[in-house]
């Protein structure tokens, strides 16, 4: 028998402020033209969001500032502006020696949220927060034309290039690419959904619930008719306001939606809590069960500790239930905790700043939203020290595994979703080039390989799970001489525009391994010439928000 869980007398009287109302039910249908959303009761008395103007960004020495609506303008007093956004703190990786540590190894992130981030930062007329610029995040927030898979048996295929640099003339670029199986549409599973949405008083903006909203909106009219949905709610407690109901009956899972409104504190860790009560009571083991979380991340009551929150979702990861984190808003967002739970459950973070990105996310790119074609995917490269003496990863800072943790199906990594891809990226420079940074070890350090495999740049390994398996399987390829191009121009052109952007967020980053002339005109000047097929008009806004980041730049140098 199904459940419903509603928790404490605040739980109860929110519920009731939800319930269906004679004008609801006397409203055309949520499709119909002459809909009018019902006029939703008036939320308890809670202090505003911080304003945009409360928001902080460190350029150089100078403190700016930016109000709702953009405009750039000197702080006045900066002991009375309070920045409440959090972003961890991460170095980027170092340069390594191949003799000292041969092995890499990571787990693959397609997360997007990064890039949602930096783009809302510059239309704002301001650079982003260094530490909110995840690398692999702006890479691979774009689609890329790698040839598919040859069907679901092994759903991976790889890609690799090896390229001169277009910031130093003396390494190269191992660009990897790695292409997800695409499910076929009549054969994808069931999706058993619970929308957790945060309805406190710091959602209480046009960008966050309203927004929130009319992304799940979106979503509810892309599923299957046998698709449920359930919907959860948290502001001061947490209540179900919807039991897991048909997407045939989609009409009722809108006005759900619709009557939604935001007040309270946020007791966070509750919602979760129970949204993962809920999936488990109505769990299918032949669906995808997945908690939605939308929020801003502003968690203040109960569980709010990012260290408890992640080994509770952890925990849950077990159940077989996956995770899916959605941010809005500015001025309070805590990036550093979505990161943190959807790193540890099975999930994956996106930041939604415009209708237009939760079209994207939730109707362009749905599949891959929803369904997983494998779990825990790890990426191990062994580089052969005759031709590699010394490589940085470029970003996955976050990512980062041991190497033994790559045979160790105990270990969690990312997940991938239908039609997923996946680019990584290292720099790495030949023995004897004059883009080594490390002084030769005294004593030598074992550069010599057996003769057959010298002309090898390294050895790819992929390891991967299949959703619902335990035990991982293999896939492994060497890189050659075969993979390797003599000029940057003859890269494929996928290869060249990840490596733009990935130069983007290097520069965005102040990262030290980029070299000066390698400026904002020549970042945009490798990108657009690589844009190719741009059907939805990504990769042109990329090229627009590359001027944004030059403009903001100039701007903070001058008096």
């Amino acid at each position: 028998m199904k459940r419903v869980l509603l928790i404490s007398v605040a739980g109860l009287a929110m519920l009731a402020a939800c319930s269906t109302s004679d004008e609801a039910e006397s409203n055309p249908p949520y499709w119909s033209p002459d809909y009018v959303p019902p006029t939703p009761p008036a939320p308890p008395p809670a202090p505003p969001p911080p304003a945009m103007a409360e928001m902080v960004t460190v350029t150089g020495s100078r403190l700016r500032s930016s109000d709702a609506y953009g405009a750039m303008a000197p702080v006045t007093n900066p002991q009375q502006v309070v920045d409440r956004e959090r972003y961890e703190d991460v170095d980027p990786n170092p340069v390594l020696s191949t003799v000292e540590e041969p092995v890499s190894t990571f787990s693959i992130d397609v997360d997007t949220a990064s890039y949602s981030l930096v783009r809302n930062s510059l239309e704002f007329g301001q650079l982003p927060p260094t530490d909110a610029v995840r690398i692999e995040e702006m890479v691979n927030y774009f689609d890329y034309d790698y040839a598919l898979p040859s069907g679901p048996d092994e759903p991976f295929a790889t890609h690799v290039t090896v390229t001169p640099t277009p910031w130093n003339a003396d390494t190269q670029l191992l660009h990897i690419g790695i292409q997800g199986y695409e499910i076929i549409p009549d054969e994808r599973p069931r999706a058993n959904l619970v929308f957790l949405i945060d309805v406190s008083g710091s959602m209480n903006a046009p960008d966050k619930l309203p927004l929130a909203i009319q992304a799940m909106h979106m979503l509810v009219d892309e599923l299957e008719p046998d698709d449920t949905v359930a919907l959860v709610v948290y502001a001061g407690a947490a209540g179900a306001v919807l039991e897991p109901t048909e997407a045939r009956d989609a009409r009722e899972i809108h006005r759900a939606l619709d009557r939604l409104s935001a007040g309270g504190s946020t007791a966070g860790g509750a919602g979760l809590a129970l949204a993962y009560d809920l999936a488990e009571q109505n769990f299918d083991e032949d669906a995808v069960n997945r908690v939605m979380l939308l929020t801003d991340g502003d968690f203040n009551v109960g569980v709010t500790q990012d260290e408890r929150l992640e080994d509770f979702v952890a925990r849950k990861r077990e159940s077989g239930i996956y995770l899916s984190v959605m941010g809005f808003g500015r001025g309070n967002y805590n990036d550093q905790m979505m990161q943190t739970i959807a790193q540890a459950g099975n999930g994956t973070a996106a930041y939604i700043d415009s209708r237009q990105e939760a079209r994207r996310m939730l109707v362009e790119e749905s599949f891959s939203a929803l369904f997983p074609i494998a779990n825990d995917v790890k990426i191990q490269i062994e580089f052969n020290p005759a031709r590699v003496a010394e490589y940085r990863l470029i970003g996955y800072e976050t990512r980062l595994l041991d190497r033994a943790d790559f045979n160790n199906d105990a270990v969690d990594a990312g997940e991938v979703g239908s039609g997923h891809a996946v680019t990584a990226i290292y720099e790495i420079a030949a023995p004897g080039s004059e883009g080594l940074l490390m002084d030769p070890l005294r004593y030598g350090g074992g550069t010599s390989v057996e003769p057959d495999l010298a002309g090898e740049f390294g050895f790819l390994r992929l390891r991967y799970k299949r959703p619902g398996e335990d035990d991982s399987r293999l896939i492994e390829r060497p890189i050659t001489a075969s993979d390797a191009v003599a000029d940057f121009g003859d890269a494929p052109q996928e290869a060249r525009f990840s490596i733009a952007v990935a130069g983007f967020a290097q520069r965005l980053r102040g990262d030290s391994y980029l070299a000066e002339g390698y400026d904002w005109a020549a970042i945009r000047q490798t990108a657009a010439s690589a844009v190719g097929e741009d059907s939805f008009g990504y990769r042109a806004e990329f090229l627009e928000l590359v001027d944004l980041a030059a403009a903001a730049d100039a701007a903070r140098d001058k008096p």
